[in-house]
């Protein structure tokens, strides 16, 4: 039962695994964070739009923003490796190895800029500062979770787990 994905491991040919060279490249590591940026802006987004348009405060719209963030995130990697051909809870387990920290950073990153940002947290959907806040602390998340998912593919770790299985 815990090795049912081994018969979908594959050896590589025409590009470096990094888990196997034991170091990731910046363009992996980027890819890797773009992928996850996708999930978390997505849930991020949908969060925020939800709980504000429903009047909500503020710490329930942001977990509701973060929750959804963890579901996109997980959720864009698991379409990716069961297209593979992996069983549906095989395939959650390379989610969760792939993903968790790497959406963690981002979304305590992303949220840490908007709660210090003056007024962000008060902004509106109609406010001009909700949508460059939210823009700009994905984007700082972004620069910050990068080098975070370099480390974890170099060790063979994060979205290393996702490539062994050909799921990009």
């Amino acid at each position: 039962m815990d090795h049912e994905h081994t018969a979908h491991t594959h050896t590589h040919t025409g590009h470096t695994d990094a888990a196997q060279a034991g170091d990731a490249s910046w363009s992996t590591a980027v890819q890797a964070t773009l992928h996850c940026l996708t999930g978390c802006a997505i849930g991020e987004v949908l969060g925020m739009v939800i709980g504000t348009a429903l009047g909500w405060g503020n710490l329930p719209t942001t977990v509701l923003a973060i929750v959804l963030a963890f579901f996109f995130g997980y959720s864009l990697t698991l379409r990716g490796v069961l297209k593979a051909g992996m069983g549906f809870r095989a395939a959650l387990r390379v989610a969760l190895a792939a993903d968790t920290l790497s959406i963690a950073v981002m979304e305590l990153i992303d949220n840490g800029v908007i709660v210090l940002w003056p007024d962000a947290m008060d902004a509106e959907l109609a406010d001009l500062l909700f949508w460059v806040s939210l823009a700009i602390s994905l984007a700082i998340a972004f620069v910050v979770t990068v080098p975070v998912n370099k480390w974890m593919i170099g060790r063979g770790k994060g979205h290393a787990v996702v490539h062994q299985h050909h799921a990009h």
